[in-house]
């Protein structure tokens, strides 16, 4: 399968990295393709990595995976041409994140919509699925703890856009995931990005995630 990311930061490269090493073919999207790190990231085994503008790897992808800051995704999906996404699943790791100097960032949208919500919104036709937005980029892919493998939630609107999407994280090493229903979870789970960075800070340690206990 192709894989079209937009978002060439951390999150961008390991979801790209995840996906290569489990045998799909990526292309990330962005403007500045000359950065060191993108031209390493990119000759790096294993898989397929390449390279390409926003629309490239808009229209590329089967799949889309949009990782771009919250407060910058309805620019980078528009430069990357709404069209191209078309009734493709897209996966929505985006947290509106406001940042204020010396404190913990808060959401700069919430209570009556959500980052996911207006991605749907922005591409009507495309299936959005929230999800990898609860746990930080090193352990997208098969995440080790000591207390056994954490869970991890996704929301969206379409059923087989949320089962394509628990296929993956089965594949990247999560075996627990959970649904909570339609696009509107998003505005739970971009609340629970706050809620994982200040208890990483109250810890002093970022290598944290999330498990439900059962019963």
């Amino acid at each position: 399968m192709r894989v079209g990311i937009l978002g060439s930061g951390d999150v961008g490269r390991a979801l790209g990295t995840g996906f290569a090493t489990i045998g799909h073919s990526v292309m990330i999207g962005t403007r500045h393709p000359d950065q060191p790190h993108l031209r390493e990231w990119s000759e790096t085994e294993p898989g397929e990595r390449l390279l390409g503008t926003p629309s490239e790897a808009a229209e590329y992808g089967e799949l889309m995976v949009v990782s771009t800051l919250g407060v910058a995704t309805t620019e980078a999906v528009l430069s990357a041409g709404v069209h191209h996404f078309g009734t493709k699943v897209v996966i929505d790791t985006t947290n509106p994140l406001r940042f204020e100097e010396g404190g913990a960032p808060s959401l700069a949208i919430g209570l009556t919509t959500s980052a996911g919500e207006e991605l749907q919104k922005l591409l009507p036709s495309a299936r959005v699925v929230k999800a990898f937005n609860i746990v930080g980029n090193v352990h997208f892919f098969r995440p080790s703890f000591p207390g056994g493998p954490p869970d991890m939630y996704v929301c969206g609107n379409d059923g087989p856009a949320k089962q394509t999407v628990t296929d993956v994280l089965h594949r990247f090493g999560w075996p627990s995931v959970i649904d909570l229903g339609g696009i509107e979870s998003s505005r739970e789970l971009e609340s629970l990005c706050i809620l994982w960075v200040k208890t990483a800070m109250a810890l002093g340690n970022w290598n944290i995630a999330f498990k439900v206990l059962r019963k």
